[in-house]
């Protein structure tokens, strides 16, 4: 069930069809998870959309108004996730952008995904997926509005076992999940895929990494996760999950997990993810 939708500050579920978000996917989006009206990462999503604007220059986001609108549709939701889409607004036909663009904001309130405890006390299953992440360093890191190898992997399964796909990228290096960034323990160190060339710099991942300075950001192989001793899955959404299997690759959550989940139930998400 969702909540409320508000565009440019009115609620409306309409858009125009002129919206260069629609006609060239030229934008960004961010989606948060809120706990009884409260974000907990909600300074690291806008550290993450305004460091983005600025690369797509785009007009700097006024994170306040943000915020009053994101509690505003999660009213009635205990725990609700806010999808915030910025476009580079209205524009005449052709890729060239306005001098001075008008951005078109969308703020949007749901229900939070259910998510069973065993899969954060046991673990989840994740495939490999055939679709590779084309490098472009211009737009690595960010959340824009182009998920076309997202769509493209994830409709490479269809098992309900199956909770998340691996992502390589042309070079046949490990990204990430395709709506989570990937960590594992190997050798006793905490090591995370570089996002640098391609894939999404999570905002959970960011968290991880401020609480464990010590982990290791490192190309990664097929080989290499397969030897790891604890594999897990970040996301703001989801928080952290453990990894039970990679195909026919068995792991089992260890102390490292275990102890990123109760930081994040610290952080003010949910017991059950503990």
């Amino acid at each position: 069930m969702s909540g409320l939708v508000l565009v440019n500050g009115m609620p409306t579920t309409m858009v125009s069809v002129f919206d260069r978000g629609l006609s060239y996917g030229d934008g960004l989006f961010e989606t948060i998870r809120f706990v009884r009206g409260e974000a907990p990462l909600w300074s690291r999503h806008m550290r993450r959309l305004q460091d983005s604007c600025a690369r797509l220059r785009l007009p700097e986001p006024d994170a306040q108004l943000l915020l009053d609108e994101a509690v505003a549709v999660t009213v009635g939701l205990e725990h609700a996730v806010v999808r915030i889409t910025l476009t580079r607004g209205l524009g005449e036909r052709g890729y060239a952008p306005p001098a001075s663009p008008v951005m078109s904001r969308i703020v949007a309130g749901f229900d939070a995904p259910v998510m069973s405890g065993p899969a954060y006390v046991c673990g989840v299953r994740v495939c490999w997926c055939e679709t590779h992440l084309a490098p472009q360093p211009l737009l690595a890191g960010m959340k824009h509005l182009n998920r076309l190898e997202q769509v493209l992997a994830r409709a490479e399964w269809s098992d309900a076992a199956v909770m998340e796909g691996l992502l390589r990228d042309t070079d046949g290096l490990v990204v990430s999940g395709t709506m989570t960034n990937l960590f594992a323990v190997i050798d006793g160190v905490l090591v995370t895929p570089a996002v640098d060339r391609c894939g999404v710099a999570g905002v959970a991942r960011a968290e991880v990494l401020a609480f464990r300075p010590d982990a290791q950001v490192v190309a990664l192989r097929d080989e290499d996760l397969a030897r790891a001793s604890e594999v897990f899955l970040s996301s703001s959404v989801r928080g952290i999950l453990p990894v039970q299997a990679v195909d026919d690759t068995v792991y089992v959550p260890g102390p490292v997990t275990r102890a990123l989940q109760w930081h994040w139930h610290d952080l003010g998400f949910p017991m059950e993810q503990a």
